[in-house]
């Protein structure tokens, strides 16, 4: 591995060594008040807070550990529209008002975060566009089934491509065809919150990292609890995701923490990586578990995959993803690996995100499944809009059940492993 300088209170990733903002923020001492208290500091809380921020509310945000500790700040850094589950599952399984109302939303999760990085200038490598790689005849057919579905709604930028023209965005002999989507693109989440939180900050929010909340009073003006401090506040935002830990069980058992692995290589020369991905947009394939793959701004191959239910990790990463990564690219053999996370998101059973309120002034939002990075600054922002008095948009979502794992936390994991299993074995048989 090279040598490189830290990040306190980060894993050592990628994203953490690059990182536009190293500065750490304090711990909350004493008892502060403020309009509304968010708990969690990644991209769900501070969309929240920044929306509140600009409409005048006095926020305050606390973090266990740093800004986008968790999946804010490690992920693959996709911009990918809508949700985890597609619109015609939502349509089956909650009724086709739902469906019509998610469809509207499905594209302001990215709307948001472009204009957010031009409003506050978020220097974060924004970059357009998006492919989703299919292996199999089958996979094509499922994704053009998909587009139509989606050019209902009103997505208009999604275009199916041949195996002719597979080259033109990924240099891999593996798929088939796919699909691209020019509403898609990446960027480095780790500098997107943290241009985001120093964004709530110059509009008056407070931030405190190292300050786990230890404990909330709900109520009429409800108090939450760290280990050194108190904030009263009118309203509580619960978005702590798959770090939340055991602080409110009724909101916990209907998630699990879910470990995917990432890694990024060391900086390639330009001429490669413009090889292998010549439109330089960001690549997932259309498998159950599914590889992520993207250029950087440095030229490096940033490669994802593989998945621990439960939030448990293999004991070598790079040796679970470089496989796969010399499966798409067998011209990387050779290639050093500079950097090897991981980090967990939360899933729920049915794959939606998990939104709602415990009393009128404690509210949460949990849950995207995978697909969090256009969620989160959705839901955010719809969280803003309900302490505002807006219900609408949050109805809807907290009107979509949840139900707690089958197994509760004894066999959730063993359980999920099996269903994960026959999925994955579908993949490789092409059924």
């Amino acid at each position: 591995m090279m040598q490189r300088p830290g990040n306190p209170g980060h894993i050592d990733s990628w994203y953490a060594f690059s990182a536009n903002d190293r500065h750490e923020r304090p711990a909350l001492q004493g008892e502060i008040e403020a309009d509304v208290c968010v708990i969690g500091a990644g991209f769900t809380g501070i969309s929240a807070a920044l929306q509140l921020a600009e409409n005048g509310y006095k926020v305050v945000v606390l973090e266990a550990a740093r800004i986008g500790f968790g999946a804010s700040g490690r992920n693959g850094g996709q911009i990918v529209n809508g949700y985890s589950r597609d619109l015609e599952t939502i349509a089956r399984r909650y009724g086709e008002d739902k469906a019509v109302s998610l469809g509207k939303m499905s594209l302001e999760g990215g709307e948001i975060i472009r204009e957010r990085v031009a409003r506050y200038d978020i220097r974060c490598d924004l970059v357009d566009g998006g492919f989703f790689a299919a292996f199999t005849d089958k996979q094509i057919r499922e994704m053009d089934a998909v587009r139509v579905n989606w050019e209902r709604h009103g997505h208009s930028g999604l275009e199916m491509v041949s195996r002719a023209e597979v080259g033109h965005y990924v240099q891999s002999g593996r798929y088939v065809g796919g699909m691209i989507d020019r509403l898609g693109g990446h960027i480095h989440p780790l500098n997107l919150v943290l241009g985001e939180a120093k964004a709530v900050e110059r509009l008056g929010g407070r931030i405190f990292e190292k300050s786990r909340v230890t404990g909330v009073e709900p109520g009429a003006a409800p108090v939450v609890r760290t280990a050194q401090g108190r904030v009263k506040a009118r309203f509580v935002l619960v978005c702590g995701n798959a770090y939340l830990g055991d602080l409110l069980p009724e909101i916990t058992e209907k998630m699990m923490p879910v470990s995917s692995q990432v890694m990024a290589t060391e900086p390639l020369d330009q001429s490669l990586i413009e090889s292998l991905l010549p439109a330089n947009y960001c690549v997932e394939d259309a498998n159950y578990v599914l590889d992520y793959y993207r250029r950087t701004a440095d030229n490096r191959l940033l490669y994802g995959g593989g998945i621990g239910y439960g939030g448990q990790d293999p004991a070598d990463l790079t040796g679970v993803i470089r496989p796969n990564m010399l499966k798409t690219f067998p011209q990387l053999r050779g290639v050093k690996i500079d950097f090897a996370w991981s980090g967990n998101f939360a899933l729920t059973l049915t794959r939606i995100p998990h939104m709602g309120k415990l009393s009128d002034t404690l509210f949460f939002s949990h849950g995207d499944s995978g697909h969090g990075v256009t969620t989160t600054h959705l839901l955010g922002k719809i969280l803003g809009e309900a302490v505002s008095g807006q219900m609408g948009r949050f109805d809807v979502w907290s009107s979509l059940k949840a139900y707690p794992f089958p197994g509760g936390k004894t066999f959730r994991v063993p359980l999920t492993v099996l269903g994960a299993w026959w999925y994955g074995l579908r993949d490789r048989l092409g059924v």
